[in-house]
This record gives structure tokens, sequence and C-alpha cells, in this order.
């Protein structure tokens, strides 16, 4: 009896969860007020306000707009709500699938309908980077004659991807990726509202958590991650979405890891120090481990730069440039593609000649400065172009290193105080043993006067 009636509990739950459309599709904003994040093109009076008709009897704003983010942040949800707020008809084409056969009978059909008394036209066509100059060019007529309103979404510069003529009569909006607070609010909104999961369920705290991570800053893959969650734990009976039953149902396990707590250091520590240790298979794993967890692809990139000088140095000194290169590419293209980036630069990292030389010469360096080694800067080093110098004695005997054999000048270029130190010690690793041998000459031949 009791189990008759805990499946009839877990039936009736399950009952209040529509399915015939996904969670995403459900969840979608029925306005404008609805929609998380993008709050830069949310404000009163916005160019997107005005083209639902907001913000008085001005303009309602351009027949053509292109929405430029990274997937997941809402660009298909905005084109959305514009026709229903516009009371439009709505038409979705993506560049993947579709070509200009397709673009011109939704466009036929949009002026035939204009002409009469149907709807007008809210065209949306995906990935518009995906079509060729030429089938960019098939637009240009509808929009210049507002046969339709064209919204076009693209994950790539806009300014590579679209031609001058399509872009320069669009409104260009710039989307955000989504915070963590913002697909918080989505997910816990999904659980209770009518339309997403009605309460058939509840979400632990530790599980939301583990959604956040793997959804990865996307909305559409953190719903859909929900409700999956959702329809195991409902086919099981429970009443609460567990995280072992989110795992099984993403295929995803939850990578222990807070990013504001002890695991952020530890881990980041791991990579760092494996990589010093030239271990390139620990360095993957504990770089895998952060990106799983969701971390900061950019705080990633920060440390492989600081790793490039402090254990690398001179004995590779194209470690930093790659270094720079791969933050500069994360920033750029963000996950899920700068793991490839990111696991590049730690491959590299971990299989360069090793070198801490530069990190002591600047410490010695500067332990010498706080203990006073400083002094006057030799006169004929200070600065002589400035009207007085030379009665000053300012530059006075100064060699031009340019105009000696082998471009080496022997004067004395330290303070008296730390004359003759020698904080740069190379090493024989890599391609600091040529700098060792450089270092060697030029010093000889600076010493001789």
């Amino acid at each position: 009896m009791e189990h008759d009636l805990f499946t009839a509990a877990a039936e009736d739950r399950a009952e209040r969860v529509p399915a015939a459309r996904p969670l995403a599709v459900r969840m979608r904003p029925r306005g404008l007020d609805e929609v998380l994040g993008q709050h830069h093109l949310l404000r009163p009076g916005s160019p997107l306000r005005r083209l639902v008709g907001e913000g008085g009897g001005g303009p309602a704003g351009p027949s053509s707009v292109i929405l430029w983010g990274p997937p997941g942040t809402g660009k298909t949800t905005l084109a959305y709500v514009v026709s229903q707020a516009t009371e439009k008809r709505f038409v979705e084409l993506s560049a993947i699938t579709a070509g200009v056969k397709e673009v011109r009978a939704v466009i036929d059909g949009a002026r035939r309908s204009s002409g009469g008394f149907g709807k007008e036209t809210v065209l949306f066509l995906d990935e518009i980077h995906r079509f060729s100059k030429a089938q960019q060019d098939s637009l240009l007529p509808a929009v210049e004659n507002r046969w339709v309103t064209l919204i076009a979404a693209t994950t790539e510069n806009p300014y590579f991807s679209v031609i001058s003529p399509l872009l320069s009569r669009s409104l260009l909006l710039t989307l955000e990726p989504l915070t963590e607070d913002d697909l918080r609010g989505l997910l816990r909104r999904a659980v209770a509202d009518e339309r997403g999961l009605g309460g058939a369920v509840t979400l632990p705290e530790e599980t939301e958590a583990h959604l956040l991570r793997i959804a990865g800053g996307d909305a559409r893959r953190a719903l859909t991650a929900l409700e999956a969650g959702a329809g195991a734990a409902l086919s099981e009976g429970e009443s609460e979405i567990a995280l072992t039953t989110l795992e099984a149902a993403v295929d995803r396990a939850a990578v222990a890891y807070d990013r504001d707590g002890d695991q952020h250091y530890d881990v980041a520590s791991a990579l760092i120090k494996s990589i010093r240790g030239s271990d390139v298979d620990a360095a993957l794993h504990y770089l895998a481990r952060m990106i799983e967890a969701g971390e900061d692809p950019r705080f990633i990139a920060r440390r492989l730069m600081i790793s490039a000088s402090e254990d690398i140095g001179m004995a590779d000194p194209t470690a930093l440039t790659t270094a720079v290169a791969a933050a500069q590419a994360v920033a750029l293209i963000g996950f899920p593609e700068a793991a490839i980036t990111l696991s590049q630069a730690t491959i590299a990292l971990a299989l360069a000649p090793k070198s801490n030389a530069a990190v002591v010469a600047i410490g010695a360096a500067q332990a010498d400065v706080r203990a006073g080694l400083a002094g006057p800067v030799p006169a004929h080093l200070r600065d002589s172009h400035y009207k007085g110098a030379q009665k000053l004695g300012h530059g006075a005997e100064y060699q031009y290193p340019h105009d000696l054999p082998g471009g080496i000048a022997a004067q004395q270029y330290a303070p008296d105080a730390v004359d003759g130190k020698r904080y740069y010690q190379p090493t024989r690793h890599g391609a600091e043993a040529r700098y060792a041998d450089v270092l060697e000459r030029v010093r000889e031949r600076l010493s001789d006067r």
C-alpha cells in the first residue's frame, strides 16, 4: 500500500511537468522584463526597448539588428521576445542549414503579408557568419525596404564576419556572458514556474552549484542539464534532484573544487608546480580539473604567464610569448575552445627548459635597494637634455656604445654602492646557456675600464 501511494505521488509530480517542449523553450521570457542578464541592453529608452515599441511615440528603431555574443547568452531569446512584444510573425532560420532560397521564400512571404492585413515578419537568422558574402548581399533589399525586421545572431566578431553594407545598416548589440547569479535565478525560476518544472522537484544547493559549473555561462546548457536531472529524479520517484542523480543524468561527475576556498589555490598551486617539475601529464590533469570545475579561464592564463617568467625565463624566452598569446586568445574565444589553447600553453611550458635566474636576479636587486644600497646615478649617465645640465656635469664623458667596436662601452653604469654586483646568474639550461656565454664576454669587456 505504501509503495502504491509513493508511486502515485511520483506520478502526480511527473504529470505536473509539461513534456511537449524542451525546458529551455518553455522558459523563454515572455517580455524584456523577464530576460536575465544583459542589463546594459535593457535600460529604459535603449534601442532594444524602442524596437519593441517602448519609450513613447518615438521611432521604433532600426529594421536590422545584429546580436553578437557567446552561445547561450540569449540571442534567440531576444529575437523571440521582440517578435512577441511587437506581435509580429517570427521565422527562425539557421545559416548552417538554410541558403538564399529559404531566405528569399521568407522575404517574399513577408512582402505579401505586409501588403495586405497580415502580420509583419521578424526574420531571425542564426549563425549569420556562416553565410558567404553573396548570401549576405541577398539580405540587403529586405533590410533597406523594411520588408522584414532582420535579427541576425553571431558568435564571431561581426566586423570580420559580416559584410560592411549589412553592418552599416544594422544596430550592433553585444551580449555579455551570463553571470552565476543570472544562471542561479534562471534555474530557480525554472524549478518553481508552472511553465517549467512547476515545483515537482527541489534543487539542493550542492546540485545547483554543479549545474552552474557545467553550464559554463550558457543558459541553454543549464536548463538542458536541469531537465535531464529532473527527469531522472522523477523516474526514480524522488522529489529532490540529488547530486548523484544529476551526475548520472548528464554523465558529468562533480569536481570537488571551491573557487573561493582551499581547492582553488591547492589545484592552481599543483598546476604550476607540475609545470615547474616538467610533468606535463600531471599539469594537464590539474588543468582539466580547473576547467571542469568552471574556473575562470583568465585566472588560469594569468598563472601560466607568471610561470613562463618565474620558472622558465631565459631558458626559453619564447615561453612568455606563448603564455601571453594564450591569454589573449582565451579572452577572445572563451570556453569551451579556450581549453585547447590553455592545453597547448601548458604543454609548451611543462616541456620547456627551466630557469629561475630571472626570479633570483630581481629578488637580489630589490633586496639591495631595500637595504639602502642605491646611491646617486653616475654623473655621466644623468639626463643632459635640459638647459643647465652641462654646467652640472651631467652627461659629461658619456661614451655612446654604438660608436664603439662590439657596441659595448667600458664605463661605470651602476651606482657606487652596487658597482660590481652580479645579480643575474644564468643557468646552462636551454637557450640560457647561450646567454651565459654572451654575458661572460660582456662582463669581461665592461670591467676593462
